[in-house]
């Protein structure tokens, strides 16, 4: 199991969403409740941040891989689409 790291920023619709996906697909599959979530937040850590290649938040990341990161406009179903291909990876 791997463990993933996410960037958000505090008041970030997207990072809403991807929280609330996330605990959605957690119910739906309790194994999905094993993967480890590390949430930084860019604002208070730009030195960790800074050492990943991201535009956008919420981004997720397995190592140094990103996995996710999310767009403008991007609506939940293709959010939760998108976590649940992180969760899925981390569990590879």
């Amino acid at each position: 199991m791997k463990k993933v790291t996410v960037f958000v920023i505090t008041g970030c619709p997207y990072c809403a969403q991807a929280r609330k996906a996330l605990k959605e697909l957690v119910s739906e599959n309790p194994e999905y409740a094993k993967v480890e979530f590390e949430e930084i937040n860019e604002m208070e850590h730009p030195e960790i941040a800074n050492e990943y290649d991201y535009m956008a938040c919420p981004s997720m990341f397995i190592g140094k891989e990103k996995i996710y990161e999310a767009h403008v406009g991007e609506k939940y179903d293709e959010c939760k689409a998108h976590v649940k291909q992180v969760l899925e990876a981390a569990m590879a």
